[in-house]
């Protein structure tokens, strides 16, 4: 019997159940339940694991859909804007090596190994990039490498290489967005679109990793 044709049975945070085909998403349950729903949607959780809404549903399981008004929201959001930070500082300086750019509880933020350290002006050139990225709405999209073949994407990258090596797992997620794309287990917004209003505050140096002894990153 393939996937799609045998039936499992979804639990919705209000108690009550429906039945779907092994291997629905977490879209496809948003739409069973209303329109306005699906519309409203940005992600969703499997069994209280947050993930993407094309995530597919193997087995019986507890299943909520998350929305802009969800505890998750803003952290979904702005790893979201790291990554289009990330494409920008890389369309405008294309010998950027980015290395890490996370989520934080205030906002979010990416560190570049660049030649010279981004300037205030960078950062208005980098903003207005931003922006042109998120009129595009490109969809983000997961896809996967095995760890040979992202050693192999990143060998330029000393950063990128060094944090797919410490990784136990055989298959390295990543996510596209356009022609941009970069290593992460996500979640993220369905596109850059549902990027909002954003703002660059400051530029600041670290160390990689927080140790002195690595180069300073911008």
């Amino acid at each position: 019997m393939s996937e799609s044709a045998k039936e499992i049975s979804v639990t919705l945070p209000d108690g009550s159940k429906m039945n779907v085909d092994a291997g629905a998403t977490i879209l496809d349950v948003a739409k069973r339940i209303g329109a306005g729903l699906a519309k409203a949607a940005i992600a969703g959780k499997i069994d209280g694991v947050v993930c993407d809404l094309c995530a597919k549903i193997k087995k019986d399981a507890k299943v909520e859909i998350i929305t802009l008004k969800s505890a998750e929201a803003q952290e979904i959001l702005r790893h979201t804007a790291s990554h289009v930070l990330a494409e920008a500082v890389l369309k405008l300086f294309p010998k950027a090596k980015p290395t890490i750019g996370p989520a934080i509880e205030n906002g979010f933020y990416y560190d570049f190994d660049v030649e010279k350290p981004f300037t205030s002006e960078d950062l208005e050139k980098i903003e207005a990039e931003m922006k042109k990225i998120i009129k595009k709405d490109a969809c983000l999209e997961r896809f996967e490498m095995s760890k040979k073949e992202a050693l192999e994407h990143y060998k330029d990258n000393p950063y990128k290489s060094e944090l797919i090596s410490a990784l136990s797992d055989s298959t390295i997620s990543f996510y596209r967005q356009g022609d941009f794309s970069d290593l992460c287990r996500g979640p993220h917004m369905p596109s850059t679109g549902h990027v909002k209003a954003f703002r660059l505050m400051k530029v600041a140096g670290a160390y990689w990793r927080g140790d002195e002894k690595n180069k300073m990153l911008s």
